[in-house]
């Protein structure tokens, strides 16, 4: 198989640049919450694969459940000859979605694809065009996506025009004095200055963002946003993609809001690993397409499927909803002992095991510190953790560890992010009990 300095090698050669590696690090075999290099080197996995791993690497009920189908049936498409697992998995997640209004779901393969799909149906269905999204949203790397997302570097600079009719409003960020108001404000303006409400098919927003940086929406500013949609016919779409499946404590993070979405997106830790994706929304609305409208032939494949069903046993069995909500304690609470010894941490910030740090100069808001930052997650793997960064100015890591992962492997992570902090900021290290 070769080294990871081979195999660095051979990628650079074989893959474009575009795609991009957060380390050199080839992955050999995982299992719950820790891998392996191909080299034998043992890493403690704070990232799961950017939020696709809550119930850890390989769970047993997963791998049954997809060797199992794969002893029946690997693909057919479902719109030429569906299959009951489809079926039973719409049926799982619409008794799931959040709020009493009827749903019905349409599953896909990719995030970025649910979200395409669920800006199609809101179109459709309101028979308008714009969409107002939020800066620092991340939605996916397509053309409809990418024009969602609210960063410009790296996903939209040099790609050349995109899709007409996208509008972004502040999103509310307290540590740099973003409030809800001034968000609420922000589109009140924008139907002044830009475009008419009764033009806007939908909002689309992230409860807590992702690449963005952690920020949690605030669960009044949700309630509004829900009320102002309701007042112009306008489609409130939620983003769950990063958010969801039990990471904050809730099945969705929109949960804690006590908010009924219209549309939902729903994908990462849906199906342990296999690529699944989901639009869960109100029936009237999933139901405004006609039949061709929709699909793709790879889209809730049997194996996803399977995958999928067995992970929504695993977290009710395994009762993950009320373990996201002690690994959230847990984790804030170290990384807020670690605030107090470390200057660079200027917040810590989350909701549930969705936990982020973000790191500043001379404690100051104003100073993202993206060096700093990209020095951790280099220092984080060499002592054996992979961390993952992210922020609109690249100075935030966030904490992504499977909800299987025991205290004590968590602790054990916890110990080498501080030893990794210690020697990007030339701090000494604390004594462990």
């Amino acid at each position: 198989m070769g080294s990871n300095t081979d195999l660095q090698r051979r990628r650079t050669a074989a893959v474009p640049r575009g795609v991009a590696n957060s380390l050199g690090v080839y992955v050999d075999r995982a299992r719950n919450s820790e891998l392996w290099d191909v080299e034998g080197r043992r890493y403690i996995d704070f990232a799961s694969g950017i939020s696709v791993l809550n119930i850890g690497h390989l769970h047993p009920r997963v791998v049954a459940a997809v060797q199992q189908q794969l002893q029946q049936v690997a693909h057919a498409c479902f719109q030429v000859t569906p299959y009951e697992n489809y079926v039973a998995l719409a049926e799982r997640l619409n008794a799931l979605a959040p709020g009493p209004t009827p749903k019905k779901s349409i599953l896909f393969s990719t995030g970025a694809e649910a979200v395409e799909n669920a800006l199609k149906i809101a179109r459709f269905h309101t028979r308008r065009s714009a969409v107002i999204a939020f800066s620092g949203a991340f939605h996916g790397r397509t053309l409809a996506t990418m024009t969602l997302t609210g960063k410009v570097q790296p996903y939209k600079a040099g790609f050349g025009a995109l899709l007409p009719e996208i509008f972004h409003v502040p999103f509310p960020m307290a540590y740099h004095g973003v409030t809800a108001q001034h968000s609420l404000a922000a589109i009140e303006q924008l139907f002044k200055a830009d475009v008419d409400p009764a033009r806007v098919a939908a909002i689309i927003i992230e409860p807590v963002q992702g690449e963005g940086g952690f920020y949690v929406a605030p669960p009044e500013f949700l309630r509004s946003l829900r009320a102002l949609c309701d007042r112009h016919g306008i489609v409130l779409i939620v983003d769950e993609i990063q958010s969801g499946i039990a990471r904050t404590g809730r099945m969705f993070a929109i949960e804690h809001s006590g908010v009924e979405p219209d549309l939902m997106t729903v994908a990462k830790s849906i199906a342990g690993g296999l690529p699944l994706s989901a639009v869960v929304g109100k029936a009237e609305i999933m139901d405004a397409p006609p039949p061709g409208g929709l699909g793709g032939t790879y889209a809730g494949s049997p194996l996803a499927c399977a995958a999928a069903l067995a992970v929504l046993d695993v977290i009710a069995e395994e009762r993950l909803i009320e373990r996201a909500q002690q690994l959230g304690a847990r984790l804030s609470g170290r990384l807020k002992s670690l605030q107090a010894r470390y200057a660079a941490i200027g917040e810590v910030r989350g909701l549930g095991a969705m936990v982020a740090i973000e790191l500043v100069k001379n404690g100051s808001a104003e100073q993202p510190d993206a060096e700093l930052t990209r020095a951790l997650v280099q220092a984080a793997a060499r002592q054996g953790l992979i961390i993952l960064s992210c922020g609109v100015y690249g100075n935030v890591i966030r904490f992504l560890a499977p909800l299987t992962i025991s205290d004590a492997l968590l602790g054990e992570g916890l110990d080498r992010l501080d030893e990794a902090l210690a020697e990007v900021t030339r701090a000494p290290v604390a004594a462990t009990a």
